[in-house]
C-alpha cells in the first residue's frame, strides 16, 4: 500500500475540515458534515487501519512495540504504517477537539476572531490551543455577560 498517498489523503481532508470550521459559518449541516464525515471519516480509517495491523492483514506494523516504555512507543512508529495510524490519530482527534472548542465559542457568545487563533493553534499544536481554550474560555464568558 502506498503509505504516503494514505498519509497525504487524510491530512487533506483534516485541512478541509479544519478551514471549513474557521472560516464558514457554522451551520447545523456544516457542523454535523465536521462530526460524521471529517471526524467520522478519520476515525473509521485509523480503526480500520489499526484492526488491520493487528490481524496482521496489513503487513508493517511488526515493530513489536508496547505503550509502556519509550523504546516501545518508538517501535510502534518505526514503520510507515504505524506513521499513517498514529498521525490519523492526532488529526482526528485534534479536529474533535477544534469542533468542541467552535462549539462552545459560539454558544458562550464568544467572538469568532477570537476562536480562529485558537483553532489554528489547535490544529498545528492540538495540546496547545486546547489549554488556551481551558485558560481563556470563562474570562471571555464572563465579558460577553454569556457565562454557563
Amino acid at each position: 500500500m502506498d503509505w504516503g498517498l494514505v498519509f497525504s489523503a487524510a491530512n487533506i481532508l483534516a485541512m478541509i475540515a479544519w478551514a471549513a470550521l474557521i472560516l464558514l459559518p457554522r451551520w447545523p449541516a456544516l457542523l454535523s458534515a465536521l462530526l460524521y464525515l471529517g471526524i467520522g471519516l478519520l476515525c473509521a480509517l485509523y480503526v480500520g487501519l489499526f484492526a488491520g495491523v493487528l490481524a496482521g492483514v496489513i503487513p508493517g506494523g511488526e515493530g513489536g512495540g508496547d505503550f509502556t516504555t519509550i523504546a516501545g512507543v518508538r517501535a510502534l512508529f518505526a514503520s510507515d504504517v504505524g506513521v499513517v495510524i498514529g498521525w490519523v490519530h492526532y488529526l482526528a482527534l485534534d479536529l474533535f477537539v477544534g469542533l468542541w472548542i467552535a462549539r462552545d465559542g459560539d454558544a458562550k457568545g464568544i467572538s469568532r476572531l477570537f476562536q480562529a487563533p485558537v483553532l489554528l493553534a489547535t490544529f498545528m499544536a492540538g495540546p496547545l490551543g486546547l489549554g488556551i481554550w481551558l485558560l481563556a474560555r470563562e474570562p471571555a464568558a464572563r465579558r460577553s455577560g454569556r457565562f454557563r
